[in-house]
């Protein structure tokens, strides 16, 4: 039977919008963040002295991220030789295997393999082996939070290697870990020497070529499932709108047992003692509707006459990770008049230029900038006061409540709008009870005067 062409068109045109609207709901491999779209590690790679076989060289990672660090146990660096160079030594780091270096008699390398990974020392290394920001365990902290830790260098003497700009080889395949997946590398670019002032800033000398690599973060690639969620309160309403449900994943003790355990469950430190409190350890998580490791609480406490107040907490629900230099991420308009913060450290950001409505805030050092594991003291709390801003402050339709939130860099999972407590005089549940209600009353007086 022919199908009419204006019934294939539409045919058509409602499976490309079904398409579409399937599409919008895989989440996105992009690693543009629209709160720091200019956030990246920088690996820069400069050759600062020719060797007989081979030169010396200075590596450095920049974390140029706002607000996206690296934790215990670290990063992880490794590439891909051109040719079959080797590493003769290093300072400021090591890498993880040495390979096969058995060709060689006397002079042993420190590691012979093609492509070697590399990791930072621990602090407390011993002096001859050390290099300037390096020693660190891997820990890279965030450029808003702490810049000066931000960067993390090492040096590697390459043998059977070029001589010169013309018979060196860029290294190729550059992988960052940090310390599991998430960092997307690009090839390494030649780009213009990098220049060295001397303390006296009299005099400037420079390397014999620097190559610049690029690394960028994607939330989806690091884990496929969201790490944190927000729930939201206020004085102004009596109902508490939690975390939406399975948020970071559902409760499956029944087909994958293990995957949370109950707070009062008496097999609970069986099962927590002797585990690592460090990223890479299999997350066990307290068992909540949401099953994510880190919740976000804003709570809308006081309205005054020229002023409001919001209360923060963040809990770990994570029974096997302690988030050291923890830091979060909120988005609202309000915070371009915030007049003070207590307890947490506090920074614009600005991502949009003169707006400044993002604001970022970590633990003050050796008070709370370690958030343990899930517990009594598994959680940190804040409270920020608001100057209103005439004709934008007003409590109706969720102005009061953030647009985005971050936890170390991930985006968390928000309530859906309709969910947002509302004013008792705008809610539509209210206002359908309270129509209920006059109607049952109504209902009521006419039967009693019907049979008066």
């Amino acid at each position: 039977m022919a199908v009419r062409p204006g019934l294939l068109f539409l045919r058509l045109g409602a499976s490309i919008a079904l398409l579409l609207a399937l599409s919008a709901l895989v989440p996105s491999s992009d690693a543009y963040d629209p709160l720091d779209p200019g956030g990246n590690i920088t690996i820069k790679w400069d050759v600062m002295q020719w060797n007989p076989d081979g030169y010396t060289a200075v590596v450095s990672l920049y974390n140029y991220q706002q607000y996206r660090h690296i934790q215990p146990p670290g990063w992880k660096l490794s590439w891909v030789w051109q040719k079959k160079e080797i590493i003769w030594k290093m300072f400021g780091g090591q890498t993880t295997e040495q390979g096969d270096c058995s060709k060689f008699k006397v002079d042993i390398p420190h590691c012979c393999k093609r492509n070697p990974e590399v990791v930072d020392l621990l602090p407390g290394a011993p002096y001859s082996t050390q290099f300037a920001n390096c020693c660190k365990g891997g820990v890279l902290n965030s450029w808003a939070q702490d810049s000066a830790n931000a960067v993390a260098s090492f040096q590697v003497v390459v043998g059977q290697a070029g001589t010169s700009n013309k018979t060196v080889k860029v290294p190729s395949s550059f992988t960052l870990r940090a310390p599991g997946p998430g960092y997307t590398c690009g090839p390494a670019k030649v780009v213009s020497p990098t220049k060295f002032i001397s303390p006296d800033g009299r005099r400037s000398t420079q390397a014999h070529a620097t190559w610049n690599v690029t690394c960028t973060y994607s939330q989806f690639v690091a884990r496929r499932s969201p790490t944190c969620c927000v729930s939201l309160s206020s004085f102004y309403n009596d109902t508490i709108v939690n975390c939406p449900t399975c948020s970071c994943g559902c409760q499956n003790n029944n087909s994958k047992p293990g995957s949370c355990v109950e707070g009062n469950s008496p097999y609970l430190a069986s099962v927590v003692n002797g585990e690592s409190t460090s990223s890479l350890a299999p997350d066990l998580v307290e068992c909540t509707s949401h099953m994510c490791p880190i919740r976000v609480h804003w709570h809308v406490k006081v309205n005054y006459k020229d002023y409001w107040r919001v209360k923060i907490t963040v809990t770990n629900f994570n029974y096997r990770m302690n988030y050291s230099q923890w830091n979060l991420v909120a988005q609202h308009p309000n915070f371009d008049n915030l007049t003070t913060i207590f307890s947490f450290n506090y920074k614009p950001l600005s991502p949009y230029g003169t707006i400044n409505d993002t604001a970022m805030m970590w633990g003050i050092k050796y008070y709370n900038d370690m958030l343990v594991t899930a517990g009594p003291d598994g959680n940190v709390q804040s409270e920020l006061l608001f100057r209103k801003e005439p004709g934008a402050f007003t409590f109706q339709r969720g102005w009061a409540f953030p647009r985005r939130v971050y936890f170390n860099g991930d985006n968390c999972v928000m309530p859906p709008p309709d969910a947002y407590p509302w004013l008792p005089n705008a809610s539509p549940r209210l206002s359908a009870s309270l129509t209920l209600t006059l109607i049952t009353v109504g209902t009521a007086m006419a039967l009693l005067l019907v049979h008066a």
